[in-house]
């Protein structure tokens, strides 16, 4: 019987008079179930006695519990498939009965609730959010949220990039409108923040480690794959999305943005599931450990060093910017905000000049002056177009000349008297007969014959 209450029904119904059949009829069991509690009414209220079954499965549990520990994603029909071949002959049902209890104790977790002291941790996270346009394209935004873990207050904004400078723009904005820095802040391992892990040390990007060091925070990083370390952070991303997010009519990013913050305010004022406080009023307790904001905000614009040409310019980002004719030739530092779209020229700790960047690209954008100035460089117009000892400003015509070496004229002149006066040397071993013959041979062929003064005619 499923319940002590219908034992004893058993009883009633027998002192009423009525049959075992009839009793088994009223309450849904058997005539033997009735009959056992009749003759036995000791039995009332005790658990069922069974006996142990031997099950095929018993002679293989040990086999399965040790391929389970050689790998815990062992699928049960796997498992089957191998003691199949070992000898099993029972069905795949009972191994997937085995399998189980052992699989839950082996992928159980259990975590600690942590909670921060005031003011010293933050945690940060990134979300993407679509919005659908009118001619059916989809475009990205991105919610950059922060959240203080002691008083789990959060500032929260919609980005229309994902780059550095969006991203480290955000914090600037974060801690204003909290009125300070957490001591720490703990992150994803995204690529804006983390490169690897050497000796045992996380390393972080170097511009995260410039606003770290001027806002005086120390940067974390959650381990790979284990959210609930942040798991203040991942619950409120949850919220934007489904409390605020689903059913918004978006129209712009500027309105996103205000609509969001008023939104976070409202919320702000409820009471909190797991501190059990109002999130405001948590805040304000929170405060005075916060770390005071910088009096300037950290400058988190793109830098970049481009090489200044002949013609005075650079090339940032599809565009030609004039500079002073003075950095020819060097490499200087150009920060670009494009969220402004203002460039900004240095040399070393100098501002030179700060552009406008256009909309588009190819353009050549300029400041007269600097044009102007190297007009007005005389010394520089000497080197450019000066020649000969007279130092006069004139412009060359044609190739300017330079001195060549002539054949006719060699470096070191050989003096060849000596070699005309001076008798050839005749080699003995070459076998050449010479034959004398007189002057008078020589005039009967004809012609003249030259020797000192005298001339011999023939």
């Amino acid at each position: 019987m499923k319940t002590q209450e219908n034992q004893l029904d058993i009883l009633y119904y027998v002192r009423e008079g009525l049959s075992h059949r009839a009793i088994a009829r009223k309450l849904g069991c058997t005539p033997r179930t009735v009959k056992k509690y009749v003759e036995h009414p000791e039995l009332i209220g005790k658990a069922r006695v069974t006996s142990a079954r031997v099950s095929k499965i018993d002679a293989y549990r040990d086999q399965i519990a040790a391929y389970l520990e050689e790998d815990p994603q062992y699928q049960a029909s796997t498992i089957y498939e191998r003691l199949c071949r070992k000898g099993f002959t029972g069905n795949y049902e009972s191994v997937k009965r085995a399998v189980r209890p052992i699989r839950q104790a082996k992928q159980q977790k259990a975590y600690i609730r942590f909670e921060t002291e005031p003011g010293a941790q933050a945690q940060m996270d990134f979300g993407e959010f679509q919005v659908q346009n009118a001619d059916g394209t989809i475009r990205k935004y991105y919610l950059f949220a922060l959240i203080l873990g002691y008083s789990r207050m959060l500032y929260a904004e919609f980005l229309e990039r994902c780059d550095m400078v969006s991203f480290l723009d955000a914090h600037n904005r974060a801690f204003c409108a909290l009125g300070g820095v957490p001591r720490e802040v703990l992150y994803d391992r995204m690529r804006n923040v983390f490169l690897r892990t050497l000796v045992g040390k996380d390393q972080f990007t170097q511009s995260l480690v410039e606003v770290a060091t001027h806002d005086a925070f120390t940067p974390r990083v959650a381990p790979a794959y284990a959210p609930w370390v942040k798991g203040k952070i991942e619950r409120p991303m949850d919220f934007v999305r489904e409390s605020f997010w689903r059913g918004y009519e978006f129209t712009d990013l500027p309105k996103a943005n205000r609509d969001l913050a008023l939104w976070l305010t409202q919320k702000a004022q409820r009471v909190h599931g797991t501190t059990h406080e109002r999130v405001d009023v948590r805040f304000e307790r929170e405060k005075p450990y916060l770390l005071p904001s910088p009096l300037q905000a950290c400058d988190v614009s793109l830098r970049l060093s481009p090489e200044v040409r002949k013609d005075c310019t650079i090339a940032v980002l599809g565009n030609r910017y004039v500079v002073e004719h003075t950095l020819v030739g060097k490499k200087i530092l150009v920060r670009v905000r494009a969220c402004d779209k203002q460039l900004r020229v240095f040399d070393d700790a100098r501002l030179v000049v700060t552009y406008q960047i256009p909309d588009g690209k190819g353009h050549l954008v300029q400041d007269p002056k600097f044009y102007a100035a190297l007009k007005a460089d005389k010394a520089l117009q000497e080197r450019k177009f000066a020649h000969g000892s007279t130092g006069k400003l004139r412009k060359p015509k044609g190739r300017a000349l330079k001195k060549t070496l002539s054949p006719s004229m060699p470096i070191h002149p050989i003096d060849i008297s000596a070699i005309l006066v001076a008798p050839l040397p005749i080699r003995a071993d070459i076998g050449i007969e010479v034959e004398c013959r007189s002057l008078a041979d020589y005039t009967a062929l004809g012609g003249q014959i030259s020797c000192g003064e005298e001339v011999y005619c023939g």
